[in-house]
């Protein structure tokens, strides 16, 4: 397996470059030069796997150059071993929805499920070559999270995680800053998710100071936590559709990425009609995928705060695959919304997206009504983001059978599910202690230079 920058076609990487450098050197995303692609009966061959089975066979492709199929199942299944469920998720099959629950890992949310596979990953590799890195890390609440659970106590690792200040929910937050690793660092934002984003971009741009630190990054824009959430689509799929049939998913989704791996399922060939992006009032996927033009905004912060993001990272790989792999366009596209705030897309572009995507929104009056519907109707309680992606399949109202991605635990968001369904949605035993625990974050300002030189101190 090959891979490319989205804006330099013409370099090629291997696995283990991507994994640790995270953001391509020209500042764009990796992606695989050629997508591997099942046949029908390849595709068949798989539907009975256990999900443990299955991530192998998946990620093994992307991967043979550094890892072999016996430490590939071996990564595998120490990454899963302490889910809470036998699959690592779960499906329910309720009376007008398909749950696929994505939130029982050790942090509640989907995010784990990549997050422990990369820790994993870190720890090999960083072993056999004898290096050091240091992880730098923005968070919309859960990507945070579920990486301080997957690289803290490990050797040869620094994780620092910058969230927007009294922008998260509070068992979010504490998820994060009550772990007292001496390796995990928490830094407090004055400011919101995007600038977090932004901030780590820069730091990674910055020749001098990513090299000085070995700096390494387990955003979304990592593209194995593309290729890990690639295989639950999969999984999903065979439970649900009959005899081939082509299935919808809805995502609630802010920075692109879980969506995304969607798309690579069907370009793997896994039969899916429709992905329905699922967004709060921080619309700008809507926006680009309804008029072609891709304009941040400012920031709403609402209750489903893990999708206040205008700045889609993840989007400029489909951007590139739309685009042919034609690195100058996207460079071109992206370096518009760098000097204009905005760039726009020809119809053949959006002509091409709207073959796979459709997209809608659902305000914060409409999410709170889904919470308190699903709840009297299913008799179970969901989190703020699975109720978005719930609210806007039912909006959109295709005929095609629709799998929701129930992506948190709706503990993580207990204020606003007690108040719609007044019953409390509890903490598993395992991780309550949290609400407990001493908190230790550090608070800086919007500022690069005070959060690089905070950085520099602590490595």
């Amino acid at each position: 397996m090959e891979y490319i920058s989205t804006r330099n076609a013409k370099n090629l990487f291997s696995f283990k470059d991507v994994f640790l450098k995270g953001l391509a050197p020209d500042g764009g995303l990796f992606v695989p030069k050629h997508v591997p692609r099942y046949t029908w009966k390849e595709l068949k061959s798989f539907q009975n796997l256990s999900y443990n089975e299955l991530a192998a066979k998946i990620i093994l492709k992307f991967c043979k150059d550094e890892f072999n199929k016996k430490e590939i199942n071996e990564i595998i299944v120490k990454s899963y071993k302490n889910f809470r469920t036998r699959d690592v998720v779960n499906i329910k099959e309720l009376k007008e929805i398909n749950l696929l629950e994505l939130f029982h890992g050790p942090t509640l949310a989907f995010k784990d499920i990549a997050m422990q596979v990369i820790g994993n990953m870190y720890e090999k590799i960083l072993k056999e070559n004898n290096l050091k890195v240091n992880i730098i890390v923005a968070t919309s609440g859960d990507t945070g999270a579920a990486a301080i659970s997957a690289i803290k106590d490990r050797d040869n690792m620094k994780i620092f995680v910058l969230h927007p200040e009294n922008k998260i929910s509070e068992v979010q937050r504490k998820f994060m800053t009550t772990n007292n690793s001496n390796n995990v660092f928490n830094i407090s934002i004055a400011s919101n998710f995007d600038e977090c984003q932004k901030f780590v971009k820069l730091m990674f741009s910055d020749k001098n100071f990513s090299n000085s630190i070995n700096m390494s990054g387990v955003n979304s824009i990592n593209w194995v936590r593309i290729v890990v959430q690639i295989v639950y689509y999969f999984f999903s799929y065979f439970k649900i559709a009959k005899k081939g049939k082509k299935i919808n998913f809805s995502v609630p989704t802010g920075n692109f990425g879980d969506i995304y791996a969607g798309y690579m399922a069907k370009k793997m060939g896994l039969p899916i009609d429709k992905l329905i992006i699922a967004t709060n009032n921080n619309d700008i996927l809507k926006r680009v995928i309804r008029n072609g033009i891709y304009k941040p905004l400012k920031v709403h912060h609402t209750v489903s705060p893990s999708m206040d993001i205008q700045v889609a990272s993840n989007f400029e790989r489909l951007i590139f695959d739309i685009c042919d792999q034609n690195s100058d366009e996207t460079s071109k596209l992206m370096n518009d919304l760098k000097e204009n705030g905005e760039f726009r897309l020809n119809n053949s572009y959006l002509n091409k997206i709207k073959e796979t995507f459709i997209s809608e929104s659902l305000s914060d009056k409409e999410t709170k009504s889904v919470i308190n519907k699903i709840y009297k109707k299913e008799k179970i309680l969901i989190d703020p983001h699975t109720a978005v992606a719930i609210g806007v399949a039912q909006k959109i109202n295709e005929k095609t059978s629709t799998i929701i991605l129930a992506t948190a635990h709706p503990s993580k968001f207990s204020d606003i599910v007690i108040k719609e369904t007044k019953t409390k949605p509890e903490l598993p035993e395992n991780v309550k202690n949290i609400l407990t625990k001493k908190e230790n974050f550090k608070k800086l300002p919007d500022d690069l230079v005070m959060i690089k030189n905070y950085i520099l101190d602590k490595i």
